[in-house]
């Protein structure tokens, strides 16, 4: 079935839709949630690097920030981490303890983030509100 009216619910691993969060906060590409026909009730949504030149007619694209509750912690920014690095009087400020600190975060709000997604979500492109579904840990 080419219409995509037919999906029903979502469902989308875990790494997948933090790492498309990530890569839109990090790269100049935009990177979306992608379904391709045949579409059915329930469809599997995979991490998709938009090429602007391609023909993807056809296939559903799902902002993976769409699918986050406000309650989802923003991505860290390296200014910020050397701000809260800078704060703690016991270490003093260095580039490699920054990129460590920075690290940790990045890794804290990968560990995060998944706990804040929303239950079902409206896609203009289907036409009605779709269960999400999260795969995996």
């Amino acid at each position: 079935m080419t219409d995509p009216a037919a999906i029903r619910a979502l469902a989308i691993h875990a790494e997948d839709l933090v790492a498309a969060v990530e890569a839109n906060e990090r790269e100049t590409k935009r990177v979306v949630l992608r379904a391709t026909p045949p579409y059915s009730g329930r469809m599997r949504a995979r991490l998709h690097v938009v090429d602007e030149g391609a023909d993807d007619d056809g296939t559903l694209h799902v902002q993976p920030e769409a699918l986050l509750r406000e309650s989802a912690p923003p991505y860290p920014d390296p200014d910020v981490t050397e701000d809260e690095l800078r704060q703690h009087a016991d270490e003093s400020y260095s580039v490699e303890r920054h990129r460590t600190y920075h690290e940790k975060r990045v890794a804290e709000w990968r560990d995060a983030v998944s706990e804040h997604v929303v239950d079902s979500v409206e896609l203009p492109a289907v036409g009605h509100e779709v269960e999400v579904a999260i795969l995996g840990p």
